[in-house]
């Protein structure tokens, strides 16, 4: 039965960035009719042609296998045959964490004037708490769904979500058929609330990693000063049930992509208008931009202050891996300081051409050519191939900076390299 309901409900979509993308594939994955509309004709013949444009472990090949199911339009008018459309652009922020609704008030406004009498329209860009609401549309067809992807996991997290949160105007009223078959599809936990519990939901979340990562980032740099191994003590966090096995206990270079500096700015927005105390944010904010700096502050006490013209390679330039963003990158922020001094870089899926003035290599190993110092800034796994002999003989120094512990099976310490980690 499942099988039928799939096969008979319709899903279009508005907006074909990275979420977009991936949650179109993906519910053509689940068995579900996808229309796939963009006003980019580029981006959309690249689609239609099976190129994924974003870099998304797992999204090429599902975007081959559901490509029978898929269509990608740039005519609007493709739209009027969904029963439900995901208005699902990626929000752009700037450096503050402010987002620009531009992009998405654009396709809602295109959307409405197609919409069908029968058709919902669900809002999957992130969006500040009373949005929706205030659309004025008509509330049996109007929902919020919380995206919750993770660049790198995004296909993932789609096919196998934690649970579906749905704002609505009657929380308690069943779900109108074809979003409850889309949903029910993924066997996971649906909660319903309002509109504005909804767009608070995803905020809560990521505050709540913020945190997380601010809290471990201070102590793992404790454990740099006294000469504790933050490693070590993450396992006893773990097996703590208020903690738990998947708290984010890694170290870090502090907040970066986007996500969580926007939601931090909502936070922080909407505590300044309701005489709310919110310096918790500031101490987050704080916090990021301090451990951003760890990169250069290691390079500034080694070879920036004992070598007169030191040449430096960094690898890795998106701001995590599996990824072509550099949005608040920490790799980035180090180039900017660096700027002037030789300098080469290398990264798998990010273009040389974001950092002009430095030289580009087409390997990582010959980046380490001749280098005083070699920072691993974004933990890729083909660096995990590098070895402690190979970078011996490629380098002139001795000096590597791997916050991540990329290195660790290549034991550079025993080949007498200084290698500086996170926590450690």
């Amino acid at each position: 039965m499942m099988a039928e309901a799939e096969a008979e409900v319709t899903v279009g979509f508005a907006g074909l960035d990275h979420l977009g993308i991936v949650t179109a594939v993906g519910l053509a994955e689940k068995g579900f009719r996808v229309i796939a509309w963009d006003p980019d004709p580029e981006r959309v013949g690249r689609l239609a042609a099976g190129d994924p444009i974003v870099s998304e472990p797992g999204l090429d090949e599902l975007l081959f296998v559901n490509a029978v199911r898929t269509t990608f339009t740039t005519d609007l008018a493709d739209l009027t045959n969904a029963d439900m459309i995901y208005v699902a652009a990626d929000v752009p922020t700037d450096d503050n964490g402010n987002s620009n609704l531009g992009v998405v008030t654009d396709l809602i406004s295109a959307v409405r004037d197609i919409l069908s009498e029968s058709a919902l329209l669900v809002v999957l860009c992130q969006v500040p708490p009373g949005f929706t609401r205030g659309l004025g549309l008509p509330e049996s067809r109007l929902f919020y769904q919380v995206e919750t992807l993770v660049i790198g996991r995004a296909v993932e997290r789609t096919l196998s979500p934690e649970r579906f949160i749905i704002g609505c105007a009657q929380p308690s009223e069943p779900l109108p058929p074809a979003l409850d078959v889309v949903l029910s599809s993924h066997g996971c936990p649906i909660l319903q609330m309002r509109y504005e519990s909804a767009e608070l939901a995803k905020i809560s979340i990521n505050c709540f990693l913020v945190s997380q990562v601010s809290t471990t980032n201070m102590l793992a740099e404790i454990c740099e000063r006294i000469g504790a191994n933050w490693s070590e003590i993450a396992p006893a966090l773990q097996l703590d049930r208020r903690i738990g096995v998947h708290a984010y206990l890694r170290p870090g270079l502090g907040i970066a992509g986007g996500n969580l500096e926007r939601d931090l700015a909502s936070v922080a927005e909407i505590s300044a208008r309701e005489g709310i105390d919110a310096a918790l944010v500031d101490a987050c904010r704080r916090n990021s931009a301090w451990r951003k700096d760890w990169l250069y502050r290691v390079l500034e006490g080694t070879v920036l202050r004992d070598l007169e013209d030191p040449v430096i390679a960094i690898l890795g330039l998106a701001y995590k891996e599996n990824t072509g963003s550099i949005k608040n990158s920490p790799s980035i922020a180090l180039l900017e300081q660096l700027e002037g001094r030789r300098t080469r870089i290398h990264d798998p899926v990010v273009p040389a051409s974001v950092v002009p003035w430095a030289e580009h290599t087409q390997t990582a190993l010959g980046a380490c050519g001749g280098a005083d110092a070699v920072v691993i800034a974004t933990p890729w796994p083909e660096y995990r191939d590098l070895t402690a002999k190979g970078l011996d003989a490629a380098m002139r120094g001795r000096v590597l900076v791997d916050p991540f512990a990329v290195l660790t099976d290549a034991c550079p310490l025993d080949h007498g390299f200084a290698w500086y980690r996170l926590g450690v």
